[in-house]
């Protein structure tokens, strides 16, 4: 398994707010984007979110990167500071 992690500063709840009504009124992921999960987190405090796709096989980790890398900033939650392509090492369920 792979994940695609990214790190956003300047983030507001409004902000959370609109993409996560983006999020539940679409029907999945971007087209070309074949994530088996979506996760998204956010610290209020310090006006962060960290968003986590999760990826089958490492093509189509670099596959939805393209199309993440080619998404408008405007469409993003915050100021992208980081992107990370990982592979999932450990993984366990409480």
């Amino acid at each position: 398994m792979y994940a695609r992690v990214v790190r956003f500063t300047g983030v507001g709840q409004e902000t959370i707010d609109a993409v996560k009504a983006m999020i539940e009124e679409s029907d999945g992921p971007p087209p070309g984007v074949r994530a088996t999960s979506m996760k998204m987190l956010f610290d209020a405090d310090q006006g962060t979110s960290v968003f986590v796709a999760f990826f089958e096989s490492e093509q189509d980790l670099r596959d939805a990167d393209s199309i993440f890398e080619a998404m408008d900033p405007g469409e993003t939650p915050g100021d992208r500071q980081s992107v990370d392509l990982c592979e999932v090492v450990i993984e366990r369920e409480a």
